[in-house]
Parts: C-alpha cells; sequence; structure tokens
C-alpha cells in the first residue's frame, strides 16, 4: 500500500516544520525554554481528550501538529551556532536530509541481504573513515550509536583477543575461570570508557589508573612503571581528545611499550580521532595508527545526525568473533565480503551508513580538514578574548576545540557565571569539575562563525559583570 493523503499531509507538515526550525535556530536561545518539569506536563496529556472514547486515537496530521507544539519548547540548541554545552555536533542538514530518507526507507542494517543499499553504503563509508582518519585500511568498522558503544565493541574484541591468546574462549566459556585480565587507562579517562569495562564484566575500579598530566594525558613514565608490574592478559585504554583539555595521550610512547608485553591497545578517541582528518592537527594523533582498536563518532565532528559512531578494530577476525550474531535463518555471507551483523551487538538496527556516506560525499577531504580547523581556531580566538579579562583563567592549552574556564579563584562565582549565561540563552555553556575546582567548558563543534563566537564572548562578559 503506499502513502495515503492523509500520511503524505503529516510528512509534509513535518518537513515544513524541521525546516522553520533550523531556519529560526539562531534566533532562538541557545538553551530549552522549558525544563524537564514543564516538558513533561506538557507531554502528559490523556489518551482520550474530552468526547472521545478511551481507545480513539487522532489523525495523522493532528498528531505532528501536537508533537511539534508539546516538544519545542523543551528543545535544545545544539544545532544552533552558539552552543558549547557538550562536544556533540549540529547534525549538518545534508545528513539529516539523508537521514530522513533513511527513515523513510526503513531499512533494516543488519544483514547485506535484506538491506543491499545499506549494506553497501557502510562498506563504502567504512573505506573513506579509514582512509581520512588514517588508519589500517584492513581494519573492520561497525556502525554502532555512538562513541559509548564503540568502546563496548572495540574493548570486547580486545577481551576476546588477549583471552584467546591465553588459551581461554571467553565468546563461549564467558570470564568464569578465565585468566584476569590486567586494564591500564589513564585517570582523566572518559567516564563512558569504565562504563564499557563495566558492561563487559572487567570492572570500573579493578583497572590499573595511570597518573595523567596537567593536562589529562596519560604521563607515559607513569604508564611504563605501572605496566611493568602487570602480569598475564593485558589491555591498554588511551584517550583521543581529553573531554574537558583535549589533550592526547603519547601513543608514540606508550603503544610500542604495550605491544612489546603483548598487550591490545584501545584507542577512546570519541571526537579526537578527527584530528587525523586535518593536517594541521593530525601531528597530535602520532602514533595512533600503531592501535589495535579505535572508537570514534559520527554526530560529533563528522556532524551526522544522532545517532551514529564508529568500533574500528584492526583485526577484523578478533572483531567478528567478539560480535557475530549467527541464526539459521539469516543468510549466509559470500567469502569476502562483509557481513553487517559481524560488526556490531545489534541485529535489527537503523542504516547509519547512509548519513555517513552523505557527509563524507558532501564535504569531502578537504571540507572535512576546513571545519576540524575552524573549530579549533575558533576555539583559540575565544580562549584568546577571555583571557584578556584579568577577571578570567583559561586553564588548558587550547590544542584542539575545547576550552575550559575559570572565573576568579571561585567555585561560586564560576558556578554563578554558567547559571547567568544559560538563564540569557545568547550561547549556551556547561560546567565541570576539573582537578577538584569547577570550570566553564566550552565545546566548539557545531555551526559557530567567527560572529558567533565574539556574539558569545561578549555574553560571558556580560555575565561575569553581573555575577
Amino acid at each position: 500500500m503506499g502513502l495515503d493523503p492523509e500520511h503524505e499531509s503529516a510528512w509534509r507538515q513535518a518537513a515544513e516544520a524541521a525546516i522553520a526550525y533550523r531556519q529560526g535556530i539562531d534566533a532562538r536561545v541557545q538553551r530549552p525554554e522549558a525544563v524537564y518539569r514543564e516538558a513533561l506536563e506538557a507531554f502528559d496529556a490523556p489518551l482520550a481528550d474530552a468526547g472521545q472514547p478511551p481507545d480513539a486515537g487522532q489523525p495523522p496530521d493532528a498528531v505532528v501538529r501536537d508533537l511539534i507544539a508539546r516538544a519545542e519548547p523543551g528543545l535544545s540548541g545544539t544545532t544552533g551556532p552558539r552552543f558549547f554545552g557538550w562536544v556533540i555536533g549540529a547534525s549538518h542538514p545534508v545528513g539529516v536530509a539523508a537521514d530522513w530518507l533513511t527513515s523513510a526507507w526503513g531499512q533494516n542494517a543488519g544483514n547485506h541481504v535484506a538491506a543491499p543499499a545499506a549494506a553497501a553504503a557502510e562498506t563504502i563509508a567504512a573505506r573513506w573513515l579509514l582512509d581520512l582518519l588514517g588508519l589500517p585500511a584492513e581494519a573492520s568498522v561497525g556502525f554502532v550509536t555512538g562513541a559509548t558503544m564503540a568502546n563496548v565493541v572495540g574493548l570486547a574484541a580486545a577481551r576476546g583477543e588477549v583471552l584467546r591468546r591465553a588459551g581461554w574462549d571467553v565468546e563461549a566459556d564467558g570470564l568464569f575461570g578465565a585468566p584476569p585480565i590486567a586494564v591500564l587507562i589513564g585517570d582523566d579517562a572518559h567516564a563512558t570508557v569504565f562504563s564499557a569495562l563495566q558492561f563487559l564484566g572487567l570492572g570500573h575500579a579493578r583497572v590499573v589508573r595511570v597518573a595523567t598530566t596537567a593536562q589529562g594525558a596519560m604521563d607515559a613514565d607513569a604508564f611504563e612503571a605501572a605496566l611493568a608490574d602487570c602480569s598475564g592478559p593485558i589491555i591498554v585504554v588511551t584517550q583521543a581528545g581529553q573531554i574537558n583539555t583535549g589533550a592526547f595521550d603519547p601513543h608514540q610512547r606508550i603503544v610500542p611499550l604495550a605491544h612489546a608485553r603483548g598487550a591490545w591497545v584501545h584507542v577512546d578517541g570519541a571526537f579526537g580521532l578527527w584530528a587525523r582528518a586535518c593536517p594541521a592537527r593530525a601531528h597530535l594523533g602520532t602514533g595512533i595508527d600503531a592501535a589495535d582498536s579505535w572508537a570514534t563518532d559520527g554526530h560529533k565532528w563528522l556532524q551526522t545526525p544522532y545517532d551514529c559512531g564508529y568500533a574500528i578494530v584492526r583485526d577484523a577476525e578478533a572483531h567478528r568473533r567478539a560480535m557475530t550474531v549467527a541464526a539459521s535463518y539469516l543468510p549466509p555471507v559470500a567469502e569476502g565480503e562483509r557481513d553487517p551483523s559481524h560488526t556490531v551487538p545489534e541485529l535489527s538496527r537503523r542504516a547509519r551508513g547512509f548519513a555517513t556516506w552523505a557527509m563524507i560525499r558532501h564535504l569531502g577531504r578537504r571540507g572535512i580538514a576546513d571545519m576540524v580547523e575552524r573549530h579549533c581556531r575558533l576555539a583559540r580566538r575565544m580562549a584568546g578574548a577571555l583571557a584578556a579579562d584579568p577577571r578570567v583563567a583559561v586553564l588548558n592549552e587550547v590544542v584542539l576545540n575545547q576550552v575550559i574556564v575559570r572565573f576568579g579563584d571561585d567555585d561560586d562565582l564560576t558556578l554563578r557565571v554558567i547559571r547567568r549565561i544559560q538563564e540569557d540563552g545568547t550561547c549556551f555553556a556547561g560546567g565541570a569539575n576539573w582537578r577538584g575546582r569547577w570550570v566553564m567548558r566550552l565545546s566548539v563543534i557545531g555551526a559557530t562563525t567567527e560572529a558567533d563566537a565574539d556574539i558569545s564572548v561578549a555574553a560571558i562578559r556580560r555575565a561575569l559583570d553581573a555575577a
């Protein structure tokens, strides 16, 4: 059955509302106008309107119109030009268009027989990703929800392979009775990596936490000393782009030391791995290509819509062993063909390859490099302008797109400034606790221009004046 007039009307209404929202995003406050409690009240409508029996529904266009009215006050300005709250990305219009088609096409990307186009788009997009990021061409790529799940997939492959080398089949026999695995990780690693270790039964508290530098990068000497105390199977987790400072672990020292001990090196590069796609920033990721697995996001620096991440594993067989979903009703794969169900935990999933393919095709190598460098340049511009005020201290070396700022030497003042910025809505910035002190964090990764950067700095200064 084709699309009936009622549903076509609803689709057109949704498209028009989406276009209007994006056209007006610059003028909107960059925070939600409604808080969660108010949004909850807006959505908590009775199933039956007055005069309707309880089991009656609403026409499609009425449902869409109702959804728009109830949702819009609670929408954040994450796609706007002055949103710096988190490392989120702005869902580029080309990626959104591809994502609309993905929803309309309704393809299940679980295997290449059910959705040949989806599987083909993933295969080519994966090849392009490896080339852009300067990673081994033979690596296997899984299209997951985001860096959290990409870390889970990469570390699952790591867990399976280091135990296989020790004579244990964790995929078949689980962890009961398995040789213990030593996990070395920087003290300032992202929370989602610890969650991934927890999900995989490796524990978030039993890891060896390696001391870090003032910028949050793993200290290479401390790593070498910690590694010397380890025995048995070893997994090393490094970081490309510390979430507050943007700092990179010294991979050129860590990776060879780890490999000399037979360890697997996994890189959490949620946003920082994209520095390797930018010639002016690629030096930050020196040595990363020698690692064994990598996690990164598409919905951050590639600007794909949510959700989109990539789990990249050098050893395709280790990746396959960790992730394969097998059942008699699933179609076989010809020799040499990529099977999507061997790369991610989900069998039923969204066809994320379409938006990834579209964004790389649209931006190209040069466009991606220019975008990364522009965001880094704008971060330095904002940091320099703020640091010119004696009341403001920029606490990190701005090597990437992250800036952390403190106002005076006072947690309360810093938190008041953040609150005033958010209330004002000209821009949006969030707070973080860094080295036991509260800071304001600016993550420049959206549609920001130089004018937006300057407007935002002025708004921050007004907030400081009023605090």
